[in-house]
Protein backbone atom coordinates (compact mmCIF):
# COMPACT_ATOMS: atom_id res chain seq x y z
CA UNK A 1 0.00 0.00 0.00
CA UNK A 2 2.85 2.31 0.87
CA UNK A 3 4.43 1.58 -2.50
CA UNK A 4 1.22 2.54 -4.31
CA UNK A 5 0.98 5.80 -2.38
CA UNK A 6 4.61 6.62 -3.13
CA UNK A 7 3.99 5.99 -6.82
CA UNK A 8 0.89 8.18 -6.75
CA UNK A 9 2.85 10.92 -4.98
CA UNK A 10 5.58 10.72 -7.62
CA UNK A 11 3.10 10.93 -10.50
CA UNK A 12 1.26 13.77 -8.80
CA UNK A 13 4.47 15.77 -8.48
CA UNK A 14 5.11 15.21 -12.19
CA UNK A 15 1.73 16.79 -12.90
CA UNK A 16 1.94 19.56 -10.30
CA UNK A 17 3.19 22.30 -12.72
CA UNK A 18 0.27 21.65 -15.08
CA UNK A 19 -2.25 21.59 -12.24
CA UNK A 20 -0.92 24.85 -10.83
CA UNK A 21 -1.11 26.39 -14.30
CA UNK A 22 -4.78 25.39 -14.62
CA UNK A 23 -5.60 26.74 -11.16
CA UNK A 24 -3.77 30.05 -11.72
CA UNK A 25 -5.62 30.69 -14.97
CA UNK A 26 -8.90 29.90 -13.24
CA UNK A 27 -8.31 31.86 -10.04
CA UNK A 28 -5.77 34.56 -10.87
CA UNK A 29 -4.29 33.99 -7.41
CA UNK A 30 -1.06 32.14 -6.74
CA UNK A 31 -1.97 31.34 -3.12
CA UNK A 32 -5.41 30.06 -4.07
CA UNK A 33 -3.90 28.09 -6.94
CA UNK A 34 -1.59 26.33 -4.48
CA UNK A 35 -4.59 25.65 -2.21
CA UNK A 36 -6.48 24.13 -5.15
CA UNK A 37 -3.52 21.91 -6.02
CA UNK A 38 -3.22 20.78 -2.39
CA UNK A 39 -6.92 19.95 -2.27
CA UNK A 40 -6.49 17.98 -5.50
CA UNK A 41 -3.73 15.95 -3.86
CA UNK A 42 -5.92 15.23 -0.83
CA UNK A 43 -8.72 14.00 -3.08
CA UNK A 44 -6.33 11.89 -5.12
CA UNK A 45 -4.78 10.33 -2.03
CA UNK A 46 -8.24 9.36 -0.74
CA UNK A 47 -9.36 7.88 -4.07
CA UNK A 48 -8.71 4.57 -5.77
CA UNK A 49 -7.06 5.77 -8.98
CA UNK A 50 -5.84 2.36 -10.13
CA UNK A 51 -8.68 2.13 -12.63
CA UNK A 52 -8.19 5.67 -13.93
CA UNK A 53 -7.31 5.49 -17.61
CA UNK A 54 -5.37 8.77 -17.69
CA UNK A 55 -4.17 10.16 -14.37
CA UNK A 56 -3.13 13.57 -15.83
CA UNK A 57 -6.60 14.05 -17.33
CA UNK A 58 -8.27 12.93 -14.09
CA UNK A 59 -6.15 15.30 -12.00
CA UNK A 60 -6.83 18.16 -14.41
CA UNK A 61 -10.57 17.55 -14.03
CA UNK A 62 -10.30 17.50 -10.23
CA UNK A 63 -8.24 20.71 -9.97
CA UNK A 64 -10.62 22.42 -12.41
CA UNK A 65 -13.63 21.44 -10.30
CA UNK A 66 -11.91 22.59 -7.10
CA UNK A 67 -10.94 25.90 -8.72
CA UNK A 68 -14.46 26.38 -10.06
CA UNK A 69 -15.93 25.92 -6.57
CA UNK A 70 -13.41 28.36 -5.10
CA UNK A 71 -14.17 30.87 -7.84
CA UNK A 72 -17.92 30.62 -7.29
CA UNK A 73 -17.50 31.06 -3.54
CA UNK A 74 -15.33 34.12 -4.09
CA UNK A 75 -17.85 35.60 -6.52
CA UNK A 76 -20.67 35.06 -4.01
CA UNK A 77 -18.67 37.11 -1.48
CA UNK A 78 -17.88 39.73 -4.16
CA UNK A 79 -14.15 39.37 -3.58
CA UNK A 80 -13.04 39.15 -7.22
CA UNK A 81 -9.82 41.19 -7.60
CA UNK A 82 -9.51 43.45 -10.63
CA UNK A 83 -5.74 42.93 -10.96
CA UNK A 84 -4.76 39.23 -10.67
CA UNK A 85 -1.69 38.16 -8.73
CA UNK A 86 1.39 39.03 -10.80
CA UNK A 87 4.15 36.48 -11.29
CA UNK A 88 7.39 38.32 -10.52
CA UNK A 89 10.81 37.30 -11.80
CA UNK A 90 14.19 39.07 -12.01
CA UNK A 91 15.09 40.72 -15.29
CA UNK A 92 17.67 37.97 -15.85
CA UNK A 93 14.91 35.50 -16.71
CA UNK A 94 11.84 33.54 -15.67
CA UNK A 95 12.21 31.07 -12.81
CA UNK A 96 11.83 27.48 -14.09
CA UNK A 97 9.03 26.97 -11.57
CA UNK A 98 7.06 29.71 -13.34
CA UNK A 99 7.54 28.33 -16.86
CA UNK A 100 4.46 26.12 -16.83
CA UNK A 101 2.30 28.79 -15.22
CA UNK A 102 3.35 31.35 -17.84
CA UNK A 103 3.05 29.02 -20.84
CA UNK A 104 0.66 30.21 -23.56
CA UNK A 105 1.76 33.80 -22.90
CA UNK A 106 -0.43 34.40 -19.87
CA UNK A 107 0.49 38.06 -19.63
CA UNK A 108 -1.30 40.45 -17.32
CA UNK A 109 -3.57 41.67 -20.11
CA UNK A 110 -4.94 38.15 -20.63
CA UNK A 111 -5.10 37.46 -16.89
CA UNK A 112 -7.16 40.63 -16.39
CA UNK A 113 -9.65 39.61 -19.09
CA UNK A 114 -9.94 36.08 -17.67
CA UNK A 115 -10.93 37.66 -14.35
CA UNK A 116 -13.93 39.32 -16.02
CA UNK A 117 -15.38 36.06 -17.35
CA UNK A 118 -18.09 34.15 -15.54
CA UNK A 119 -16.86 31.03 -13.71
CA UNK A 120 -18.39 28.74 -16.36
CA UNK A 121 -16.93 30.78 -19.23
CA UNK A 122 -13.52 30.82 -17.63
CA UNK A 123 -13.50 27.07 -17.06
CA UNK A 124 -14.66 26.26 -20.60
CA UNK A 125 -12.12 28.62 -22.20
CA UNK A 126 -9.18 27.70 -19.99
CA UNK A 127 -9.64 23.95 -20.22
CA UNK A 128 -10.45 23.78 -23.91
CA UNK A 129 -8.35 26.55 -25.45
CA UNK A 130 -5.33 26.32 -23.18
CA UNK A 131 -5.27 22.66 -22.16
CA UNK A 132 -7.12 20.93 -25.04
CA UNK A 133 -9.73 19.29 -22.80
CA UNK A 134 -12.69 18.07 -24.91
CA UNK A 135 -16.05 19.75 -24.39
CA UNK A 136 -17.53 16.34 -23.58
CA UNK A 137 -15.37 16.32 -20.43
CA UNK A 138 -15.94 19.99 -19.61
CA UNK A 139 -19.74 19.84 -19.84
CA UNK A 140 -20.38 17.76 -16.67
CA UNK A 141 -18.21 20.11 -14.58
CA UNK A 142 -20.54 23.04 -15.28
CA UNK A 143 -23.72 20.97 -15.61
CA UNK A 144 -24.20 21.92 -19.26
CA UNK A 145 -24.34 20.07 -22.54
CA UNK A 146 -21.18 19.84 -24.68
CA UNK A 147 -22.80 22.25 -27.15
CA UNK A 148 -23.46 24.77 -24.36
CA UNK A 149 -19.88 24.40 -23.10
CA UNK A 150 -18.67 25.07 -26.64
CA UNK A 151 -20.77 28.25 -26.77
CA UNK A 152 -19.36 29.43 -23.43
CA UNK A 153 -15.80 28.95 -24.67
CA UNK A 154 -16.62 30.73 -27.93
CA UNK A 155 -18.11 33.69 -26.06
CA UNK A 156 -15.06 33.86 -23.79
CA UNK A 157 -12.74 33.61 -26.80
CA UNK A 158 -14.40 36.61 -28.45
CA UNK A 159 -13.95 38.69 -25.30
CA UNK A 160 -10.33 37.67 -24.95
CA UNK A 161 -9.58 38.54 -28.57
CA UNK A 162 -11.39 41.85 -28.24
CA UNK A 163 -9.80 42.96 -24.96
CA UNK A 164 -6.48 41.18 -24.32
CA UNK A 165 -3.86 42.96 -26.41
CA UNK A 166 -0.89 40.78 -27.31
CA UNK A 167 2.36 42.40 -26.12
CA UNK A 168 5.33 43.03 -28.37
CA UNK A 169 7.36 39.79 -28.37
CA UNK A 170 10.76 41.44 -27.82
CA UNK A 171 11.15 41.86 -24.05
CA UNK A 172 14.24 44.04 -24.54
CA UNK A 173 12.18 46.46 -26.61
CA UNK A 174 9.47 46.38 -23.95
CA UNK A 175 12.09 47.27 -21.36
CA UNK A 176 13.28 50.26 -23.38
CA UNK A 177 9.73 51.62 -23.52
CA UNK A 178 9.10 51.04 -19.79
CA UNK A 179 12.45 52.60 -18.86
CA UNK A 180 11.56 55.62 -21.01
CA UNK A 181 8.25 55.88 -19.15
CA UNK A 182 9.97 55.99 -15.75
CA UNK A 183 12.69 58.36 -16.95
CA UNK A 184 10.08 60.80 -18.24
CA UNK A 185 8.04 60.50 -15.02
CA UNK A 186 11.16 61.12 -12.95
CA UNK A 187 11.89 64.26 -14.99
CA UNK A 188 8.26 65.39 -15.01
CA UNK A 189 8.45 65.51 -18.82
CA UNK A 190 4.88 65.37 -20.11
CA UNK A 191 5.91 65.34 -23.76
CA UNK A 192 8.20 62.33 -23.35
CA UNK A 193 5.58 60.55 -21.26
CA UNK A 194 2.91 61.10 -23.89
CA UNK A 195 5.24 59.73 -26.56
CA UNK A 196 5.37 56.28 -24.95
CA UNK A 197 1.63 56.00 -24.22
CA UNK A 198 -0.79 54.42 -26.67
CA UNK A 199 -3.90 56.54 -27.46
CA UNK A 200 -6.06 53.76 -25.96
CA UNK A 201 -3.95 53.28 -22.84
CA UNK A 202 -5.72 52.08 -19.69
CA UNK A 203 -4.40 52.02 -16.13
CA UNK A 204 -5.93 49.59 -13.62
CA UNK A 205 -4.98 49.85 -9.96
CA UNK A 206 -5.97 47.51 -7.13
CA UNK A 207 -5.23 49.19 -3.82
CA UNK A 208 -6.95 46.80 -1.45
CA UNK A 209 -9.34 47.62 1.39
CA UNK A 210 -8.99 50.70 3.53
CA UNK A 211 -8.79 53.44 0.91
CA UNK A 212 -11.55 55.58 -0.54
CA UNK A 213 -11.54 53.51 -3.72
CA UNK A 214 -10.31 49.93 -3.70
CA UNK A 215 -10.01 49.74 -7.49
CA UNK A 216 -9.30 52.50 -9.96
CA UNK A 217 -9.51 52.40 -13.76
CA UNK A 218 -8.20 55.31 -15.84
CA UNK A 219 -8.61 55.60 -19.60
CA UNK A 220 -6.59 57.68 -22.04
CA UNK A 221 -3.15 59.32 -22.01
CA UNK A 222 -4.23 62.43 -20.09
CA UNK A 223 -5.54 60.46 -17.11
CA UNK A 224 -2.52 58.16 -17.07
CA UNK A 225 -0.13 61.12 -17.37
CA UNK A 226 -1.55 62.62 -14.22
CA UNK A 227 -1.13 59.36 -12.35
CA UNK A 228 2.43 58.96 -13.62
CA UNK A 229 3.40 62.39 -12.36
CA UNK A 230 1.82 61.66 -8.98
CA UNK A 231 4.14 58.66 -8.79
CA UNK A 232 7.20 60.79 -9.50
CA UNK A 233 8.28 60.65 -5.86
CA UNK A 234 8.58 56.85 -6.10
CA UNK A 235 10.90 56.95 -9.12
CA UNK A 236 14.01 56.20 -7.06
CA UNK A 237 12.30 53.10 -5.64
CA UNK A 238 11.70 51.46 -9.03
CA UNK A 239 13.34 48.06 -9.44
CA UNK A 240 13.03 46.56 -12.94
CA UNK A 241 11.52 43.07 -13.05
CA UNK A 242 9.70 40.65 -15.29
CA UNK A 243 5.98 40.60 -14.52
CA UNK A 244 4.24 37.60 -16.08
CA UNK A 245 7.17 37.36 -18.45
CA UNK A 246 6.96 40.98 -19.64
CA UNK A 247 8.81 44.17 -18.69
CA UNK A 248 7.57 45.65 -15.43
CA UNK A 249 8.77 46.90 -12.07
CA UNK A 250 8.63 46.40 -8.33
CA UNK A 251 8.32 49.60 -6.29
CA UNK A 252 10.22 48.93 -3.11
CA UNK A 253 11.20 51.05 -0.13
CA UNK A 254 13.87 49.24 1.82
CA UNK A 255 12.50 45.78 2.45
CA UNK A 256 8.88 46.76 1.87
CA UNK A 257 7.21 46.27 -1.50
CA UNK A 258 4.83 49.17 -2.10
CA UNK A 259 3.46 48.06 -5.45
CA UNK A 260 4.03 45.95 -8.52
CA UNK A 261 3.53 47.47 -11.96
CA UNK A 262 2.90 45.36 -15.05
CA UNK A 263 3.05 46.94 -18.51
CA UNK A 264 1.60 45.77 -21.81
CA UNK A 265 3.64 47.25 -24.65
CA UNK A 266 2.32 46.98 -28.20
CA UNK A 267 3.68 48.71 -31.26
CA UNK A 268 6.38 50.31 -29.13
CA UNK A 269 3.85 52.05 -26.85
CA UNK A 270 2.28 51.27 -23.48
CA UNK A 271 -1.35 50.26 -23.91
CA UNK A 272 -1.99 48.95 -20.39
CA UNK A 273 -0.59 49.46 -16.91
CA UNK A 274 -1.75 47.13 -14.13
CA UNK A 275 -0.80 48.13 -10.61
CA UNK A 276 -1.14 45.99 -7.50
CA UNK A 277 -0.63 47.94 -4.27
CA UNK A 278 -2.85 45.96 -1.89
CA UNK A 279 -0.51 45.46 1.14
CA UNK A 280 -2.14 42.18 2.14
CA UNK A 281 -1.83 40.60 -1.29
CA UNK A 282 1.72 41.92 -1.78
CA UNK A 283 2.80 40.39 1.52
CA UNK A 284 1.53 36.98 0.38
CA UNK A 285 3.62 37.01 -2.81
CA UNK A 286 7.12 35.60 -3.15
CA UNK A 287 9.11 38.39 -4.78
CA UNK A 288 12.71 37.72 -5.70
CA UNK A 289 13.20 40.56 -8.21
Amino acid sequence: MTGERDLLSQRFEENRPRLRAVAYRMLGSLAEADDAVQETWLRASRSDVRAVESLPAWLTTVVARVSLNMLRARRSRREEPMVPDPIVDPVSGVDPEHDAVLADAVGMALAVVLATLSPAERLAFVLHDMFAVPFEEIAPMIERSPAAARQLASRARRRVRGQATAPDPDVRRQREVVDAFYAAARAGDLERLAAVLHPDVVLRSDRGPGGQRRSVVLHGPDAVLGQALLGERFAAMVHPALINGAAGAVIRSGGTVLSIMAFTVTGGRIIAVDVLSDPGRLAALTITA
